[in-house]
């Protein structure tokens, strides 16, 4: 397995922006580099323990996914070899299987999350009113219930430390515009169908997921940052799925539940997380990639 990357440092590159787990260089005025590290990160705070491997498991099922659905919307990889952009040879080890050379496009400011399953923070409010993000849903659902039909709930996208908030699609149409935000909430919509319908084939429920797009200098609209992978959707394993009960599932989910129990009060700094506890969440995460593509990693 690869020696873990907490962070990146490349000298030839300017770095444009380093996020929670990914780290962003400036290649020209078309392109850019993206690293996606072995941070993690829980209750929006970065955890100080590297998780091994979870860079190049992230950016491969990313991958997966951007080939797989790439006749729905068209994504931001380039196709260009990441060493091939990076002239220091030392710093090659840096790329591997977590590097792409992607599109430098125009970020839109909303984060497209799709429902399919009635979960989390959904679940709480459907008790309390029977709708999810102000969607009224039909009455007598559990917790993990299928829902009817996937919903769009879009959220602001917020600042590192800070939670995206939820708004409703009439607030989508203000940041937006109509066509832009239909566009958006129709494939959103589209990639989480074919992709729930696919990973079902292997054994895995994708429960909900969130997209992020991006315009080109003619307005064409691509999709972005990461696609469907533990990080940005909750991932279930189809065999242990049963309504009325929140499925274990293939993401962080074992890392929160050891901070939860942990007495940490969530904010800055995060405790080191125990071997044990880090070895099983990278376990969980190449685990997912490999049911859902039948490689390791």
């Amino acid at each position: 397995m690869s020696t873990p990357l907490l962070q990146s440092s490349l000298k030839g590159l300017p770095l444009i922006n380093k996020g929670k787990v990914r780290d962003i260089y400036d290649i020209d005025a078309d392109k850019m580099l993206i690293i996606t590290t072995d941070r993690l990160s829980a209750f929006d705070v970065i955890l100080p323990t590297p998780i091994v491997s979870k860079g190049a498991v992230l950016t491969q099922i990313a991958n997966f996914w951007f080939d797989k659905l790439s006749g729905i919307i068209p994504n931001h990889l380039t196709g260009i070899a990441p060493e091939s952009v990076v002239a220091d040879k030392a710093e090659h080890a840096q790329l591997g299987d977590r590097a792409v050379v992607v599109k430098k496009l125009k970020p839109l400011p909303i984060e497209a999350v799709v429902r399919g399953y009635l979960v989390g923070s959904g679940w709480k409010e459907y008790q309390k009113s029977g709708t999810v993000c102000g969607i009224p849903l039909p009455a007598g659902l559990q917790e993990a219930s299928k829902l009817p039909q996937p919903i769009f709930t879009p959220s602001t996208k917020a600042e590192l430390g800070t939670h995206d908030e939820n708004i409703t699609f009439e607030q989508t149409v203000l940041l937006v515009g109509k066509d832009l935000a239909e566009k958006v909430r129709d494939s959103a919509i589209a990639l989480y169908k074919a992709a729930a319908e696919f990973a079902l084939t292997k054994g895995i429920i994708i429960a909900d997921t969130k997209f992020e797009f991006g315009l080109d200098s003619t307005g064409t609209m691509y999709l972005i940052d990461e696609a469907l992978t533990p990080d940005s959707s909750r991932f279930w394993p189809a065999d242990q799925y049963k309504v009325g009960s929140n499925p274990p599932s293939f993401d962080k989910q074992y890392v929160r539940d050891w901070l939860e129990s942990s007495g940490w009060n969530k904010q800055s700094p995060a405790p080191e997380l125990p071997a044990d506890v880090a070895a099983r969440t990278s376990e969980k995460y190449r685990e997912a990639f490999k049911q859902l593509t039948g490689r390791t990693i």
